[in-house]
């Protein structure tokens, strides 16, 4: 069992996500029913996730980074509760904030503003809630003159800057962000760096998914190197970022918890 410290925002003890994958490509629904019904199925089992253990205190920031595949995004669905890992345990302290797919939810045949409100809802969020935060979210999404038409009109642009600001307006004490960095020109880019740096500078617990170094080594505290799966580093962020550097210039390092990392 993780132990019940107070200061830990999120805890994971040998956390394994199995997914079974099946060993040929079944074209059809129709041949996958008839393979069912004549044992021809065969399945090989994935990991996603491999025994993974962490704590992360509360108001720290930590970084998940490693190449494509290694189980970041698997690992960030199992904290915010949408995968059930198939072994080991998950404790997370605070209401949760999951940016994880811009756009999730949203309607092209709905209006921005019904958007704002409909995704709002999909988020556990009251409608006097979102009537509230309005103003901030279309301002902050700078698409005030186009709130009113369909989101079907909309530039894949402005349709990310909504989302964001949507799903950004929230009084959370942990947030999972999954590459959300790159959301519209330069100037709003800067804008969505300041947002989330509120949040760290107000003590919120963020866990942070990216392929860029230097964006984890701006934002975070600590990293945290997945690779198949399996924890390859854990320390202080600047440090694991180069580890994954050597690794990644194949100088391919064995698995260790660095030392020096205060709060996870």
């Amino acid at each position: 069992m993780l132990p019940l410290d107070p200061s830990v925002a999120i805890g994971l003890h040998d956390v394994a996500v199995r997914f079974r994958v099946p060993r040929r490509r079944i074209p059809t629904l129709k041949e996958w029913a008839i393979r069912r019904l004549t044992s021809g199925l065969a399945y090989e089992d994935f990991r996603g996730l491999d025994g993974v253990s962490l704590e992360v205190a509360r108001g720290r920031s930590l970084g998940v980074i490693g190449a494509n595949g290694a189980g970041k995004s698997t690992m960030l669905r199992v904290i915010a509760g949408i995968l059930t890992p198939t072994a080991g345990e998950v404790v997370v302290r605070g209401r949760v904030a999951p940016i994880i797919e811009l756009g999730t939810g949203f309607d092209q045949e709905l209006s921005g503003r019904e958007n704002v409100f409909f995704n709002g809802a999909l988020l556990g969020r009251s409608r006097n809630e979102m009537r509230d935060r309005f103003d901030s979210i279309v301002d902050f999404a700078e698409i005030r003159d186009f709130i009113d038409a369909p989101l079907r009109t909309y530039s894949t642009g402005m349709a990310a800057r909504l989302a964001f600001a949507v799903a950004t307006t929230v009084d959370a004490d942990v947030l999972l962000l999954d590459e959300i960095l790159a959301v519209g020109d330069g100037a709003f880019t800067t804008k969505c760096r300041q947002r989330i740096e509120s949040f760290r500078q107000a003590g919120v617990t963020i866990l942070f998914v990216s392929h860029s170094l230097d964006a984890v080594c701006w934002l975070c505290d600590d990293a945290l190197w997945l690779r198949d799966g399996k924890v390859a580093a854990l320390g202080p962020a600047e440090q694991v970022a180069e580890e994954y550097r050597g690794w990644m210039g194949k100088d391919r390092p064995t698995a260790r918890r660095l030392h020096g990392s205060d709060g996870i």
